[in-house]
């Protein structure tokens, strides 16, 4: 299913499931946003800090459900399994070009 999706996604889903930090988060824009549930993390920073201990860190696997896309944003109903976390969740992304401008997490209900 990722070789549907827009490049700059399925390779954040490569590189969280690859556990490649360093790729997945230089896919972000520099003024990035993650929004996990609510709580905002914003920059490369605290993106990694917020990664290191719940996300790759966690040693996440992401196995996409559904996926659509609308303009500039793709969502993703997914599995996600990880040492912190595990569950059915929506990943939103808002694609800027090649990069991945945010990423928010929510319930799948």
């Amino acid at each position: 299913m990722t070789n549907q999706l827009p490049l700059p996604v399925a390779q954040q889903i490569k590189a969280i499931n690859d556990n490649k930090e360093s790729t997945w988060l230089n896919l972000f824009t520099s003024d990035a946003i993650v929004n996990d549930w609510g709580r905002v993390f914003q920059g490369h920073q605290k993106i990694k800090a917020w990664s290191d201990k719940e996300f790759i860190g966690a040693h996440g696997q992401l196995t996409v459900i559904k996926a659509e896309t609308k303009g500039n944003q793709v969502t993703l109903n997914a599995n996600w399994r990880s040492h912190f976390y595990t569950g059915k969740s929506r990943f939103i992304f808002i694609v800027d070009g090649k990069k991945i401008r945010e990423m928010r997490i929510t319930s799948l209900k």
